[in-house]
């Protein structure tokens, strides 16, 4: 719904919202009416995706979807730009505040807010009509499920990445360009983290500029504008490389090769536990979602008398000793103040159950 308070816009600056962009000319009227048309799929709503939302919402993307497993903390803010203290105080997930703030800027774009864990199954089910894809992930694990179910489908994926001072950005095309797994090997991607390394958010701005720049090259109807190269970047050292990659499709790929076999889609159902790099946090994921009942959940922790539980619409918080347990409604947990996978599914099964 279009804001209708007392200084709620006229007709004309309605009309003219857009106009900055639409003044430039190789973009124009006709780039603006394709954007409203379009629909984008951001997998991730940290820092690289509250940026990239940000920039594509207040463009005029018709509509964009926002997926994420987190929830904002007190770290987030830092560089995080749409999320404020008040939804780091409530623990809301990142997608959902993301939301709350992107409604507020732009009423006349569609947003949907989805708090999972993307694999194979839920990317299916997410990007069922999306124009393209944007990487805003923190691993590899994801990025390949988006590159063999994209590569599946010729739909275009942007990835993006930054830690320190650096970052890169690619734009994927099927048919165009060879895969993330035909880069792999061939790139230095690097192995670290925000986590571990740190992050300066001029990074996570430029890395975004990148992705939100190329996205509505595509949405606009302007392939024939687009980088076609990678770029890396250190803002620190002020460096700067463009790279092609041509060379490195190959024609064995699983992913875009001659007889491509999409691997990373396989195994759907299967319980996924891994080890949130830097976090001393385990996320355990359940073979099959659930739909659990978040305040009887956190009254049964209670009446166990080990811990202190509490509830809100998205999440359950649940204090044990030196552990923290934080449980979503579809059965998804993450278990803060451990490393060790063996012992976070201890835990789980044992207050959680399954």
């Amino acid at each position: 719904m279009l804001y209708s308070g007392a200084y709620g816009p006229s007709d004309e600056e309605r009309l003219n919202r857009y106009s900055r962009q639409e003044r430039f000319a190789p973009f124009g009227k006709e780039g603006q009416q394709r954007l409203k048309q379009s629909h984008a799929l951001i997998v991730g709503a940290g820092a690289l995706g509250s940026a990239i939302a940000e920039t594509l919402v207040r463009a005029g993307v018709g509509k964009v979807t926002l997926a994420d497993r987190d929830y904002v903390e007190w770290s987030n803010l830092q560089r995080q730009q749409l999320f404020t203290e008040q939804d780091a105080g409530e623990r809301l997930p990142k997608a959902v505040a993301a939301k709350r703030r992107l409604c507020m800027i732009n009423s006349e774009v569609t947003v949907e807010a989805r708090v999972l864990d993307v694999r194979a199954g839920e990317l299916t089910e997410l990007a069922r009509g999306v124009d393209v894809i944007l990487d805003a992930t923190d691993n590899f694990d994801t990025r390949l499920i988006i590159n063999d179910y994209c590569y599946q489908q010729s739909i275009p994926w942007i990835y993006g990445g930054c830690v320190g001072s650096t970052g890169m950005s690619f734009t994927f095309r099927p048919g165009a360009t060879p895969c993330l797994n035909c880069l792999l090997g061939a790139v230095p991607f690097g192995g670290d983290t925000c986590d571990t390394a740190g992050i300066l958010p001029q990074a996570v701005q430029m890395v975004a500029a990148h992705q939100t720049m190329e996205a509505m090259k595509l949405l606009s109807g302007h392939p024939e504008t687009l980088r076609g190269k990678m770029v890396s970047f250190d803002l620190w050292r002020n460096e700067t490389l463009v790279f092609g990659v041509e060379q490195a499709r190959k024609e064995d790929c699983p992913t875009c090769g001659d007889k491509p076999s999409h691997p990373y889609l396989m195994a759907v159902n299967t319980e996924k536990s891994e080890v949130l790099c830097g976090r001393d946090t385990v996320q355990i994921r359940p073979a099959r979602r659930v739909a659990l009942n978040l305040s009887q959940l956190s009254e049964r922790l209670n009446a166990l008398g080990e811990g202190k539980a509490a509830a809100n619409p998205f999440m359950v918080m649940y204090s044990l000793g030196d552990k923290r347990i934080v449980v979503f409604a579809d059965g998804r947990a993450l278990i803060h103040g451990t490393s060790d996978l063996a012992e976070a599914r201890t835990i789980y099964h044992r207050y959680i159950g399954g």
